[in-house]
């Protein structure tokens, strides 16, 4: 590194990202010096904002140490976006995969820098008013009908996943996750677990599914006076599958939890945001889709949830994750598996 240009992000090493590109991508960079930052809020891949000066890209890679190959796929989430752009359906443009872990470490790839914001809380709306609140988490919902509308075989993705026996799969992957993650009794878990099992519904045909849909997923830009979706991100557990299960978890993440300093989304208690029922009704009225069901899909997506929490809470109390709001994750599972079997219970 020449000490007259600035170091990189962990993770993120520009001359060697620069010399790539240069490369791969010729013209694509200026002659400034790269400068890069971490973008606060990924869950696991790292996601840097990268510019010369002029222009702006995103770098996403895995995470530093060990990584798990089914887990944090670049390969996968390029392939999605990659057949999605030309669609309606708002993704990054693509720019270039690199698989030669030599260059940073691991696979890594890059994408078109994107305008927007992700609202991941109440009071991160609330500067938006109730209108225009409401008008993005609709767009949500027909971004979502629009993503679902997409035929697969027809963008490259007919291999994408497994849509057989797809929501038996998914019961019994967070069933193990739950089992891996057992330090404490947790009341009513495996009794939600069982009547999901029993319960399990016919799925609809397979669309390309997102599997983390919802609003600090995505980026709002004020566009010509509306808050238009201009991006769709993270596509780290997007398949072939039931549609109805993005759907459930953006309806779950659409009750609003009165619950003080939450570490989970709060965007539900903000003023204008849609209740669930709307949600649905519109989601139900744009894609044509039967979702009669819909209360499995959301009480799969309180488990799945709960499940997740649970697996941050007993690293936590193993000292393998620190950070604000850790400490008070635990308190939340048993939140979300009472809303589970209620949601269940009363269809």
């Amino acid at each position: 590194m020449s000490p007259d240009r600035p170091a990189g992000p962990p993770g993120l090493d520009l001359d060697r990202l620069r010399g790539h590109l240069d490369r791969e991508r010729p013209g694509l960079l200026g002659t400034g010096p790269l400068t890069a930052r971490l973008i606060e809020g990924g869950r696991s891949n790292l996601t840097y904002a990268v510019s010369d000066g002029t222009g702006r890209w995103v770098v996403r890679r895995p995470p530093l140490g060990h990584v798990l190959a089914t887990a944090h796929d670049m390969k996968r989430e390029h392939r999605v976006i990659s057949a999605l752009h030309p669609t309606d359906v708002p993704v990054p443009r693509p720019v270039l995969l690199c698989e030669d872990e030599e260059v940073l470490g691991a696979p890594f790839y890059v994408m078109e820098f994107v305008e927007g914001t992700p609202y991941r809380t109440a009071e991160q709306l609330v500067p938006l008013g109730p209108e225009r609140t409401r008008g993005a988490v609709l767009g949500l919902v027909d971004t979502l009908v629009d993503l679902h509308a997409v035929d697969p075989a027809s963008v490259g993705l007919g291999d994408f996943g497994r849509p057989e026996g797809f929501l038996d799969r998914q019961l019994r992957r967070w069933g193990k996750q739950l089992a891996a993650s057992r330090g404490r009794e947790l009341a009513g878990v495996d009794e939600l677990h069982a009547a999901l099992g029993r319960a399990l519904p016919t799925s609809p045909t397979a669309t390309v599914v997102h599997g983390d849909y919802r609003l600090d997923n995505v980026l709002i830009d004020p566009v010509n006076g509306a808050d238009r979706i201009t991006a769709i991100l993270d596509w780290e557990m997007s398949t072939l599958g039931d549609p109805l299960t993005d759907l459930g978890l953006l309806v779950m993440y659409s009750v609003r939890l009165e619950v003080p300093d939450s570490p989970v989304s709060t965007t539900a208690s903000a003023p204008g945001h849609p209740d669930p029922a709307e949600l649905i009704e519109r989601y139900a009225a744009r894609s044509g889709r039967d979702v009669s069901a819909l209360s499995w899909y959301t009480a799969f997506a309180w488990f799945k949830l709960a499940v997740i929490l649970e697996g941050i809470h007993y690293r936590y109390t193993l000292g393998q994750t620190v950070g604000a709001g850790f400490d008070r994750i635990g308190e939340l599972v048993p939140v979300f598996i009472e809303h589970g079997l209620t949601t269940l219970n009363e269809g």
